[in-house]
Order: C-alpha cells, then sequence, then structure tokens
C-alpha cells in the first residue's frame, strides 16, 4: 500500500517562474504530509506537531527517474523543498550527489530553516550544492520561540553560530531570508541584533519578506512601506532587497537628485522598487543620473540592482 501512495503523491512540481531564483522545478521531500521541527506561526500549511526526523518518506530512485521526465535545459535551478523542512529527509546527502551527476548546467538549491545546520552530516551536505536558502527569523531566544515555534531541544544561539560558519565555508550563492510578523520580529532591537549577526555573515542577497499566504495563525504581515523602512535600519553595505510584493501599494513620492544617491548609497533598490517608491519625474532623474554614469546596475542572483557608480561612491565617502 505505500508504494501505490508514493505513486500517487508526485515529488516534482512545476516549472515555476521564480522572480527571485529563475525558472525552478521543484522536489517535494514530503509530498504527503507536513514534516518540520518548527511550527511557525506565519506558515501556510495547517498548524501540526512538530517533529526531528521524518516517518514517511520517498525513495531517492522514485524522485530522480520522475525528475528526469521532467528536467530540460530551460530550467535555471532544482529547488528541494517540502511540506515542512526538507533536511529532515534522511537521504539527503544521496540525493544530492544523485542530481548532480544528472543536473548538467542546471543549479540545484534548498529551501531551509536553517536548524539542522548543527548536524555536521547535514552541514556537509549542503556544502554539495550550488545554491542555498536559509531561512533567519529572529536571533534572540524569546522571539525565535513566539515566532518559529521550534521542536524541543532547538536552540537559536547554536543555529546562528552554524549560519555564520556556514556562510564562510560554502562557496556557491548564500540566501539569507527574514520573513516579519508584525509585532514580533519587527522591532528596532530585534532588527539591530539581525543585523550584527549578518555583518558576521558573507551572504549573496537578504531577502526581507513577510506573510504572502494565508497564515497557520492568527498573525499579520507588515506593508511594502513598513518593509522598506525596516530594510533602512539595517547596515547598507548588507545586500538587502525586499522580496515580498503581496502588501505593495505604490507610494510615488517625488525624489530629488540628492535624495536618490542618498538612497542609493543607502539601500540599493530593483526596477520594482523604484516604480513603487518613485514618481514619473523621479524615475526621468534616476535615468539622467544613469546617463552620466552616477548611477549603475548590478546583478545579484537573479536580480538586478541599481547602485551608485563606484566613482561615485568614492567620491561620497571623501566628502562625508
Amino acid at each position: 500500500m505505500p508504494q501505490s501512495k508514493q505513486k500517487i503523491v508526485k515529488t516534482i512540481f512545476g516549472p515555476i517562474n521564480s522572480r527571485r531564483f529563475g525558472s525552478s522545478l521543484g522536489i517535494d521531500l514530503s509530498p504527503a504530509l507536513k514534516q518540520c521541527n518548527f511550527d511557525c506561526l506565519y506558515c501556510e500549511l495547517a498548524p501540526s506537531a512538530t517533529t526531528n526526523k521524518q516517518a514517511d518518506t520517498v525513495a531517492v530512485s522514485t524522485i530522480i527517474n520522475e525528475l528526469k521526465e521532467h528536467l530540460n535545459d530551460h530550467i535555471d535551478v532544482i529547488t528541494i523543498t517540502a511540506n515542512g523542512e526538507p533536511t529532515l529527509y534522511p537521504y539527503l546527502n544521496e540525493l544530492i550527489d544523485a542530481l548532480n551527476k544528472i543536473k548538467n548546467t542546471t543549479q540545484t538549491l534548498i529551501l531551509t530553516n536553517s536548524a539542522t545546520l548543527v548536524d555536521e552530516n547535514v552541514f556537509n551536505s549542503l556544502l554539495k550544492l550550488d545554491q542555498v536558502k536559509l531561512s533567519l527569523d529572529a536571533v534572540s531566544g524569546s522571539v525565535f520561540k513566539r515566532i518559529d515555534r521550534p521542536h524541543a531541544g532547538i536552540e537559536i544561539e547554536k543555529i546562528v553560530e552554524k549560519v555564520i560558519e556556514f556562510s564562510h565555508t560554502f562557496k556557491g550563492k548564500l540566501f539569507i531570508e527574514i520573513l516579519f510578523v508584525h509585532e514580533l520580529n519587527d522591532t528596532k532591537d530585534e532588527i539591530k541584533k539581525l543585523n550584527d549577526v549578518l555583518l558576521k555573515m558573507d551572504v549573496t542577497r537578504v531577502d526581507l519578506g513577510t506573510i504572502d499566504r494565508p497564515p497557520a495563525y492568527p498573525v499579520v504581515g507588515l506593508s511594502y512601506k513598513e518593509l522598506h523602512e525596516a530594510s533602512l535600519l539595517f547596515d547598507a553595505s548588507l545586500p538587502i532587497h525586499i522580496a515580498s510584493r503581496v502588501h505593495a501599494e505604490p507610494n510615488h513620492a517625488n525624489y530629488g537628485y540628492e535624495e536618490i544617491l542618498n538612497t542609493l548609497d543607502k539601500r540599493p533598490l530593483t526596477t520594482e522598487d523604484i516604480n513603487l517608491l518613485f514618481d514619473e519625474e523621479s524615475k526621468k532623474r534616476l535615468e539622467h543620473l544613469i546617463s552620466n554614469k552616477e548611477i549603475a546596475t548590478k546583478k545579484v542572483g537573479n536580480l538586478e540592482f541599481y547602485i551608485l557608480h563606484e566613482n561615485e561612491k568614492r567620491k561620497r565617502l571623501k566628502t562625508h
């Protein structure tokens, strides 16, 4: 009976066009039910008891055979995920080795909540991937327990230590995602603590998000304006990106030339950010600054950012 169940419940889904990661073909390592070491307040899945291991598993051969039917040259990333936490999958190392044999030029990516990085086997397995996205919603114990509701014995201090270590060991693209919940982890105090930890890491990009889908518990997300204000509390050297667009009401404010330069000096913005923040006159001023080579574009992962041109940045550093 379990074998027929595996045939019915597909592990491969997509491809999905991800703004952050490109064309993504997903692998669900827990297709039949939620199996997670967190029971996050904002989770789109129904509330459930936490676990530290998978009881219901799919064979690596089943996943690979199904993947081969869907994999093609137009796929940018093979994304390892789950109804729950994918690193609880007991054959993860074997699966990653198998993926690396058949992926060709396609990148491999995993979306994980970071908790199992404290396990040396998981830590070393993830080093074999091309891209890793680690969630880090809070760094203080009380906030972490309230928002992520972890399995017994999981300590945020040990997770943070391992995330920092992983960031300096991993050779691929590393993304950190912080998902903000209103009045929980969006306080200036918690953001400062997150900022201090992020400054110790070597990361490709830090994605700030909020609740985009109906959550498991009665909590609410932040507006785009609130996310933008939160982003300005992080150090300007950090590659911060506002990932959430669901609550994005246009601001369309008027920015002068100096205000545009100051804004981009503090926080590089994508075209989507510009469209939400700038009015038409401000966009014309931006184009003028680009043509004058005072502003340049830079690709970070799958996204393009407007940044200060290096010469302009050096000039401003001397005067500030």
